[in-house]
C-alpha cells in the first residue's frame, strides 16, 4: 500500500514554513489576479452572446422605426390627438343612419381598418382618411365612456405636398365609400381654392386621375352647381346625376337662374332631401319639355295662286296628310332620350347628351360612313 502523506496547517500568520532543503522546495502555481470578492472574469460565449444580443436589438429598434415612418407599423393614438380639420373634408356630412350602423360594428367588431394620420409635431396628427370612424369613434365614447373608444387605429403617412395629402384622402373615400357628385366637386374646387392646384382641370386630373374621363366630365359639370348654390342647397349630398347635369346645363345656359332657383329654395325652405329635389325638378321642368320637343321648321305663308286656264289638266291628288300621332320617346338608357317625328327626323336628347356623348356620337358617325 502506498504511504500516505501527512498534511498539517499552516500557523496562523498565513505562511507555510519553508522547506529543510533546496531539494524540497518547488515554484509556487501563480495566483489569479484579484478581481474583487466573488468576481471571476467573463468567458468569451458570454461577450460574444451579449455582443450579438446588443446588435439585435438595435437592428429590431432600427426596424419598428422606420416601419412606424414608413407607415407600415399600426399605431394606437388618443382620439384628442387627431387633427380633424388639417385638410378639408371630401364628405359634407354623415347620414344618421350611416352612423349608427358604424357605431353598431365598430362596438361589436372594434376598428378593423386603421385610419390615415401625418405627424404635425408636438404630438398633434393631422387626419387624412377615416373621418367617419374618427366621428363614430368619438359618439362611442362619449355615449359609454369605454377607454376602448379613447383611441384609434392608424397608420402614419408621409405626403411630400398638400396636393399629394388630398389625393389620398379622395382616393381612399373613393374605394371605401363612393361620395356623391357634388361632393367630389366640392372638394376638387376647395382645393382650387386654398392653392393646392391651380386650375380645375389640373384639380379633377389628379384628385381623379383613376376615373374615367367621361366621369371626370361630370364632376366638372358639378363644380358649376356648388359655385352657384352652394349655400343655397340644404342636400346638396342627394341630388342624383341625371338631375344634377340638367341643372349644371341649366345654369350655364341662363345664368340668371341661379338667382331664381335661390330664391324659390329660400321661400320654400324644403324640409328633407325628397322635397329640394323635387322643388329643382319643377324648376326645370319647363326648360325640359321646351328642349324635348324637335324643333318646327319655317314654313312661309302660303301665296295665292292664279285661276288655272280651262285648258291645263287637273292636278294630281294631294296626298293626305298622315294622321298618326307622333311615336313616344323611348328611353334609351339612363337620361338619354330617343323621339322620332313624321318628317324622317332622330331626335336625341336628355341629361346625358354632353359634350362627351356629341363627341362619342360624331366619331361614330364618321366611322360608319
Amino acid at each position: 500500500m502506498a504511504k500516505r502523506k501527512r498534511l498539517t496547517l499552516p500557523p496562523l500568520g498565513g505562511f507555510a514554513p519553508g522547506p529543510a532543503s533546496a531539494s524540497e522546495a518547488s515554484p509556487a502555481p501563480a495566483s489569479p489576479p484579484a478581481l474583487g470578492p466573488g468576481l471571476a472574469p467573463a468567458p468569451i460565449s458570454r461577450v460574444t452572446g451579449e455582443a450579438a444580443a446588443t446588435a439585435a436589438l438595435r437592428e429590431v429598434a432600427e426596424e419598428l422605426g422606420a416601419a412606424r415612418s414608413e407607415g407600415r407599423l399600426v399605431l394606437r393614438l388618443e382620439l384628442d390627438r387627431i387633427e380633424e380639420g388639417w385638410l378639408v373634408r371630401d364628405r359634407i356630412g354623415l347620414e344618421a343612419e350611416e352612423l349608427a350602423s358604424l357605431m353598431t360594428s365598430l362596438s361589436a367588431h372594434g376598428q378593423r381598418s386603421p385610419i390615415e394620420v401625418t405627424d404635425m409635431g408636438e404630438g398633434r396628427f393631422g387626419l387624412i382618411s377615416g373621418w367617419r370612424r374618427v366621428t363614430a369613434l368619438r359618439r362611442l365614447h362619449a355615449e359609454t365612456g369605454e377607454e376602448r373608444f379613447a383611441t384609434v387605429l392608424a397608420l402614419l403617412r408621409r405626403p411630400d405636398t398638400a396636393a399629394a395629402a388630398y389625393v389620398a384622402m379622395v382616393e381612399e373615400n373613393e374605394i371605401r365609400a363612393g361620395l356623391s357628385y357634388f361632393e367630389r366637386a366640392r372638394i376638387a374646387a376647395k382645393a382650387v381654392e386654398a392653392g393646392v392646384f391651380a386650375t380645375d382641370k389640373l384639380a379633377l386630373q389628379q384628385l381623379y386621375g383613376s376615373s374615367s374621363r367621361a366621369k371626370r366630365s361630370k364632376i366638372g359639370s358639378f363644380l358649376g352647381i356648388y359655385r352657384a348654390l352652394e349655400g343655397a342647397l340644404r342636400y346638396p349630398s342627394a341630388l342624383p346625376e341625371r338631375l344634377g347635369l340638367a341643372l349644371a346645363r341649366r345654369l350655364e345656359e341662363e345664368p340668371g337662374v341661379a338667382a331664381k332657383i335661390t330664391a324659390a329654395l329660400a321661400a320654400a325652405a324644403p324640409d328633407s332631401a325628397e322635397a329640394e329635389l323635387a322643388l329643382i325638378a319643377d324648376l326645370l321642368a319647363p326648360a325640359a319639355e321646351a328642349a324635348s320637343q324637335p324643333a318646327r321648321p319655317f314654313v312661309p305663308d302660303p301665296v295665292p295662286e292664279a285661276p288655272a286656264p280651262v285648258h291645263a289638266p287637273d292636278p294630281a291628288p294631294a296626298q293626305p296628310r298622315s294622321t298618326r300621332p307622333p311615336a313616344p320617346a323611348a328611353e334609351l338608357r339612363p337620361g338619354l332620350f330617343l323621339k322620332a317625328d313624321g318628317a324622317g327626323s332622330l331626335h336625341l336628347y336628355g341629361p346625358a347628351v354632353d359634350e362627351t356623348f356629341r363627341a362619342r356620337l360624331r366619331d361614330w358617325l364618321a366611322s360608319e360612313g
